[in-house]
């Protein structure tokens, strides 16, 4: 497997929608036909591929909020955003296969026709005085970058051997440190989270560090809490209603329901819905549900919010399906354990990232076949990193958890090692999959929302491997090499 090379640039607003991803813009830049280029320990060089402009300015809608008429007001100075450092490049974990070029372009769809559009006049785009910055074709001469000098201090933890992924710049100090206090004074203040005996496996979480990583265009520190006070709701839902702390299967589907009710408010009669609002309040879970929904939906858009809820929708299905196999002691099929995982998958967060970032991608556009393939492929793929990092921290817990290496090892009647290999080459394959649609979307429809979104989603999934690469706390790797 070759050196898939460093995660796009992270930089402030406004130059953060300027570095949509080498590694997925590249590939939306090269002649139709040709195939994508692939970074090599022959050729270490880093590029810098510029993109399109940002696009709008960010409406009012989503400005931080000053007055009284918000929910919030920023307890501390807003933090600003650190310059970037050096572009990291690390070497590939373990030698593999080559990586799997994108698709060639069929010769119909590169020269047009009578019912579509030629590709070679949409990657020029527009012409004219000021809308250079527009073209994904016009870029000829990409000019090489030295090779940046490797980091002082390497990442904590290891990660794993074959694994395809790009590395990342560390996350700004000064944000994380900032996330860090804030989200833990809302934990503890504002929704009473967790009692004093989980402080310990709270800040071993290191959710400031993780959503700083995936979110380094966020323009101020409130933002990025949109992001971390949904993280945190969503996994005190999965430990409490699900797994670690009092979760259990048996009726489940009633405690997910009045816990969405949080995000997707009931209408009822005068009489009912006072009992329906106090409930809001009745556990931990639904507390912080209804208290980070109330920040997200008066920092977004209605269509925002609401695209969030139907990703929290899928969610909480994929959670039913797993609850049932548990139920009845099932291990599934490979196909059935990753069709469940397209929806109990990390999916409702990178979709976000255009809230966080301060801006909108469009709901028609959002709703797309070809974006929701890609949201699908970012979420599936990034799902089967957290079943490889947890794989033995799961095998240590009580009962037994279905992931892909547990799952492939019984169905397919392979060693657990030789099982674990077998998830890491279909991660790899979702990774490349999720790479070549999102390059193939950015050459269709190179509107410059697009280009961000695509660029965000890209930096999030680095992320999140960033964050299970680097938790120690909660994971380690399996003896297998």
């Amino acid at each position: 497997m070759p050196e898939p090379g460093p995660s796009p640039l992270q930089s402030s607003l406004p130059t953060a929608a300027a570095h949509f991803g080498a590694h997925v813009l590249a590939r939306a830049a090269a002649p139709a036909g040709a195939p994508a280029p692939v970074p090599t320990d022959a050729a270490p060089t880093a590029r810098a591929v510029p993109a399109a402009p940002s696009g709008p300015v960010v409406p009012a809608a989503l400005a931080v909020p000053s007055g009284p008429a918000a929910p919030f007001a920023p307890s501390a100075p807003v933090v600003p955003v650190a310059p970037v450092g050096p572009l990291v490049r690390v070497a590939a974990a373990a030698p593999a296969a080559p990586a799997v070029p994108a698709a060639p372009v069929a010769p119909a769809a590169a020269g047009g026709g009578p019912d579509r559009p030629d590709l070679g006049l949409v990657l020029r785009g527009p012409t004219g005085l000021g809308t250079a910055g527009l073209s994904l074709a016009r870029r000829e001469a990409v000019p090489e970058l030295p090779e940046p000098p490797a980091p002082e201090t390497p990442p904590a933890g290891r990660p794993i051997p074959g694994l395809y992924f790009h590395p990342i710049a560390e996350p700004d100090p000064v944000r994380v440190d900032e996330v860090s206090r804030r989200i833990k004074a809302w934990a503890l203040d504002e929704i009473q989270l967790y009692p004093e005996d989980w402080e310990g496996e709270f800040d071993g979480f290191s959710v400031g560090r993780y959503m700083v990583a995936c979110h380094p265009d966020a323009p101020t520190v409130e933002h990025l809490m949109l992001a971390t006070r949904l993280m945190v709701a969503e996994n005190a839902v999965d430990d409490c209603y699900c797994e670690d702390h009092g979760g259990s299967p048996v009726g489940l589907g009633g405690r997910l329901l009045l816990a969405h009710t949080a995000l997707d408010p009931v209408h009822t009669t005068k009489e009912y819905q006072p009992l329906w609002a106090e409930s809001l309040y009745a556990d931990a879970p639904r507390r912080a549900y209804r208290s980070a929904m109330e920040y997200f939906v008066n920092q977004t858009t209605a269509s925002q919010a609401d695209r969030f809820r139907h990703d929290m929708a899928r969610l909480h299905l994929g959670y039913l399906a797993e609850a049932a196999w548990a139920e009845t002691n099932h291990v599934p099929e490979v196909w059935e354990y990753l069709s469940m995982r397209q929806f109990n998958n990390f999916r409702p967060c990178p979709t976000i990232t255009d809230s966080v970032g301060g801006y909108e991608l469009p709901a028609d556009l959002h709703a797309q076949p070809a974006m929701q393939r890609v949201l699908a492929l970012a979420g599936n793929a990034t799902t089967i990193v957290n079943d490889l990092y947890s794989y033995t921290k799961e095998l240590a817990s009580p009962g037994k958890h279905l992931n892909l290496p547990v799952v492939i090892a019984e169905r397919e009647g392979l060693s657990e090692r030789d099982a674990y290999l077998k998830a890491v080459e279909v991660h790899n394959d979702l990774m490349r999959e999720f790479e070549a649609e999102a390059a193939a979307l950015a050459a269709a429809c190179p509107v410059p929302t697009v280009l961000r979104f695509l660029r965000g989603v890209a930096v999030w999934v680095d992320g999140n491997h960033y964050w299970h690469q680097t938790n120690t706390y909660r994971y380690s790797l399996p003896d297998f090499w």
